[in-house]
């Protein structure tokens, strides 16, 4: 097996061949009486539950099992008759460079005799409870890094399920790869010295589970990704156009669906205020892909379908050839507006923040626009410059903004200057809209922000790989909009806003979005 000093390619590479192996050998040399379903765990442990025995249950990724979660373990059993282990899908782990798949985390699991059973079709902790209904959950005292989505104490207290926590040794095999392996640059290192000596990780907590109790509104255009992956043939013979092979296609919930989905993984309560087409609506599909948390209110707009973007993708190496939006962005009827903007009138004052994203496709009128700048309370804000609107859509649209997070094309687009300083151009633009907090997202040169005391403060980068950059910068803004809501200090808020991005360019399209133990796991690993 490669050692942690090797290439993380040549790792990623074996882990995928092992991963085969896996899958075709767990059933023929373990005891497959232990590795199950949750379905049929309950069917099967439902007489033993009649007959009085205690069944205690342990949730989470197990990523590189180690000597803590041993311990945790072996406590976890002693605590009844039989102890059921959920292992998180491959989707929630998303903070490790070196992720290890389900099949290999199973493999160690059943080996262990104080385990009972192992099921690997648990989506997350809710759904691990609800399915199994133990006796009780037995977590780690420190929590182990593991990737729930939710608060495990108050989960466990909503279903009346006791909680009971385990005496485990703090180790975090996560913390102890991802430093190991992470390239990041001196510039990098050393700011993350200084900032240690600034904030804590603590820091970063606290604010992470404050934004639980923030009620969110979320508005901007829906917009449907779809990937279709290709190989090259070659030039065509007739004609000097490349020519492709198609092979496979993805289809995934963008924009504003996709911030409702980053902000429901951190705050409890999120509306969504969207427009869909009258044909080819999409409308089951987004259903389907929301996070149960978010309530959705959907607006229909005549003569149009849902926008969608299909991308044309070089299957092997994820490089974009070209894409094809499939959109009408005449914006609502007059009506269909009008009954847009008094539902928005009534509803947002009763809000601790609106987070607009405004792609420029239609969903949001300049009336609207209005409304939205006169009855929101706390006014976060990002207006997209993309291929269908560059040039004609810009933030200076909107009047006045709590807070505003865009790229640094969109603020040159903004102020007519391609090499300008952007410290000058924000200082111009933060009073213009009255804005407290302005970020400017740079790619691999991080992130600027002015905050309420007009000063610049720069924080680098933390991005390991970069998979897809479609959707980070909507990532950044849904959770470092909850940050500024919290008063955060700039400088914080940026940190976590990096985080964030980083996580977040290791994802394919919106394939999954961003939660609270991916950000915690990774300011572990930057701040350990």
């Amino acid at each position: 097996m490669p050692n942690l000093g090797q290439n993380a390619c040549e790792l990623d590479d074996f882990f995928i061949s092992y991963h085969k192996f896996i899958v075709l050998k767990i059933k023929e040399h373990m005891n497959s009486n232990k590795l199950t379903t949750l379905a049929k765990l309950t069917e099967s442990v439902g007489p033993t539950q009649r007959e009085g025995k205690k069944i205690f249950l342990s949730y989470g990724s197990y990523d590189f099992l180690h000597i803590g979660h041993i311990r945790h373990l072996r406590q976890a059993r002693a605590l009844g008759d039989l102890l059921v282990v959920a292992l998180a899908p491959d989707c929630k782990l998303t903070s490790c460079m070196l992720p290890v798949p389900i099949e290999m985390r199973a493999e160690a699991m059943i080996h262990l005799d104080f385990v009972d059973f192992v099921c690997t079709d648990a989506e997350d902790l809710r759904v691990a409870l609800t399915q199994l209904q133990p006796t009780g959950y037995a977590a780690m005292d420190d929590n182990g890094g593991q990737p729930c989505n939710e608060d495990e104490q108050a989960l466990c207290d909503e279903m009346g399920i006791p909680l009971v926590k385990t005496g485990g040794i703090h180790f975090d095999s996560t913390v102890v790869i991802n430093q190991s392996l992470a390239s990041f640059s001196d510039e990098a290192r050393e700011y993350l010295d200084l900032f240690k000596s600034r904030f804590s990780l603590d820091d970063v907590n606290h604010t992470l589970d404050a934004m639980s109790g923030l009620k969110v509104a979320v508005i901007g255009d829906t917009i449907i990704d779809e990937y279709c992956y290709c190989s090259p043939l070659g030039a065509s013979s007739k004609d000097p156009i490349l020519a492709l092979r198609y092979q496979s296609s993805d289809i995934f919930a963008g924009g504003i669906v996709a911030v409702a989905n980053h902000v429901a993984n951190f705050a409890t309560e999120v509306d969504m205020y969207t427009v869909l087409g009258d044909h080819s609506s999409y409308e089951s599909f987004v259903r389907g892909k929301l996070n149960p948390r978010v309530k959705p209110t959907f607006m229909v707009q005549k003569n149009s379908p849902t926008v969608l973007k299909r991308r044309y993708v070089e299957g092997y190496t994820q490089n974009k050839l070209f894409e094809i939006y499939f959109m009408e962005d005449i914006g609502l009827d007059a009506d269909t507006d009008a009954q847009f903007r008094q539902l928005l009138e009534k509803e947002l004052p009763n809000y601790d923040i609106v987070i607009v994203a405004d792609f420029g496709h239609g969903a949001i009128s300049s009336a609207t626009r209005e409304v939205l700048t006169d009855h929101s309370p706390f006014l976060a804000l990002n207006a997209q410059a993309n291929s269908g609107n560059r040039g004609f859509h810009t933030v200076t649209k909107y009047k006045r903004a709590d807070y505003v997070s865009i790229a640094e094309h969109e603020v040159r687009l903004e102020m007519r200057d391609m090499r300008g300083s952007v410290r000058k151009m924000i200082d111009t633009l933060a009073p213009k809209l009255s804005c407290s907090n302005f970020v400017v997202t740079r790619g691999k040169r991080g992130s600027l922000i002015r905050g309420k005391n007009e000063q610049h403060i720069e924080v680098p980068a933390f991005a390991r790989k970069i998979i897809d950059r479609v959707g980070a910068g909507d990532a950044f803004l849904s959770v470092t909009a909850m940050a500024a809501r919290l008063d955060t200090a700039p400088e914080l808020l940026c940190f976590i806003g990096n985080i964030v991005g980083a996580l977040a360019v290791e994802i394919l399209g919106n394939q999954k979005s961003i939660d609270k133990a991916g950000v915690k796991s990774y300011a572990a690993t930057l701040l350990g």
